[in-house]
């Protein structure tokens, strides 16, 4: 069963429960929508959804969300329909958990819990499954409150210490800490990993591209539509978790890195971006960012706020206010005036790029938009180059774009367009070229 609470107002987002009631409800987020986005996510983990529905909660109750009249009514049908889990799409206190698992005899799991539990069953790497681990951990520490008998239990002392000795909860959130502190570390060196790999990268002469977008947008369908590679991609919510790379050839002949990354959602738990921010850093090092985003959503609006909320939490607010390259992907699932509406806006608009992933319809346009959007970052060099030296104009001709050549006097003058990395590069091997401003 998933339940979605619309708490103080017809259009305020189930995670606002502990917001007041006068809190401005997000523009573009509609119950339904967030119902079937709910939905979605029970189905990730092969949920059978036995009854669905969103009611209104006028004031939160501090012991089970909604008030008694609901929770005795919505018992009644969990018993009728022989429900053994309630998904709940709010953020639920302990106490409330736990209140309402006695109330209505089933296991109740909140929006944050759901997540964690389709990035457990989705990990796949070991730096993966240490991150929804971690996460796991520090959710869980947050659910340890005395619900059954065990936790009361204590014992005893060592040697001839006596005295009350230790409970069970203060053990069990001993031995949570001690784990959560050991996958920190485990995780530092993953990112110590990550560095020196993004460092390695730095010096391979190859721009990166990272997909960025809300989870379902199609970033995975879309990168293997461009690479040609065969990375898990279906239409279900986080259907790829872990960081994927390969190497695109541009149209110019310029060779990039595509980055997938995995995908964004509305109040996205913090313990996740936490936990996931060694593989969100992916993002940082990108020398463009695209935004793909589910056009034909009714809340795709919406959806771009949220991820452009997460990425300006991880320090790309300046790219965001400056506004990110955006992929309209899935106008194939458009009705014809729509889908033409859309073309005739995005007509010059160059931080817009419409396509179908999945047909591969505007693939040509993207990567041309790719293409302009590197050559912009170039700088130009004027350089004279002795003909002799054959390794400088080699390398010239491998990592830039020669514009223009005039052999003259034993003399190359080049005329060449180098991306920024390159450009410092070119200047530690070759630190004694004759450069002409």
């Amino acid at each position: 069963m998933v339940l979605h609470p619309v708490v103080g107002g017809d259009r305020r987002p189930a995670a606002s429960a502990a917001a007041p009631p006068d809190a401005p409800a997000p523009a573009g987020r509609a119950p339904a929508a967030r119902l079937d986005e709910a939905i979605g996510l029970a189905r990730a983990i092969e949920l059978t959804i036995a009854h669905a529905e969103f009611f209104q909660v006028k004031t939160p109750r501090p012991a089970t969300l909604m008030g008694s009249g609901q929770v005795e009514r919505l018992g009644e049908l969990i018993t009728e329909k022989a429900v053994g889990v309630v998904v709940v799409d709010a953020s639920l206190s302990p106490v409330q958990q736990r209140n309402l698992e006695r109330a209505w005899k089933a296991k109740v799991i909140d929006r944050t819990g759901l997540i964690l539990e389709i990035f457990g069953a989705r990990a796949r790497t070991h730096e993966g499954r240490l991150q929804v681990e971690l996460a796991s951990l520090s959710y869980q520490r947050s659910r340890l409150v005395r619900s059954w008998t065990h936790l009361e239990r204590q014992r005893g002392g060592f040697g001839f210490l006596g005295g009350p000795g230790e409970s069970q909860i203060e053990l069990d959130r001993r031995l949570i800490g001690d784990r959560i502190a050991k996958l920190k570390r485990e995780l530092l060196d993953v990112r110590r990993t990550r560095e020196l790999h993004r460092s390695a990268r730095r010096r391979v002469p190859y721009p990166i591209v990272a997909l960025v977008g809300y989870t379902n947008a199609g970033k995975s369908t879309l990168f293997n539509r461009l690479t040609r590679s065969a990375v898990f991609a279906e239409d279900l919510l986080f259907a790829t978790l872990d960081p994927t790379m390969r190497g695109l050839k541009l149209a110019s002949g310029r060779q990039i890195i595509l980055s997938d990354t995995v995908g964004f959602i509305s109040d996205l738990p913090t313990h996740l971006v936490a936990a996931f921010r060694a593989t969100l850093e992916e993002v940082l090092e990108a020398d463009i960012v695209l935004h793909v985003r589910d056009i034909s959503h009714p809340d795709s609006d919406a959806q771009r706020e949220d991820v452009e909320g997460v990425l300006s939490d991880l320090g790309l607010a300046d790219a965001v206010e400056r506004g990110l390259l955006e992929v309209w992907n899935k106008i194939d699932l458009l009705p014809p005036d729509e889908r033409a509406a859309a073309l005739a806006r995005s007509e010059g608009n160059k931080s817009r790029v419409l396509v179908s992933a999945l047909t591969g319809a505007g693939t040509d346009q993207l990567i041309a938009r790719l293409d302009q959007a590197l050559s912009s970052q170039r700088e130009i060099l004027k350089l004279d180059v002795d003909l002799a030296d054959g390794r400088m104009l080699a390398w010239l001709y491998d990592r830039g774009e020669v514009l223009s050549r005039d052999d003259r006097d034993q003399t190359a003058h080049v005329t060449v367009a180098l991306d920024p990395p390159d450009v410092a590069r070119f200047q530690r091997q070759f630190p004694a070229a004759h450069r002409l401003h």
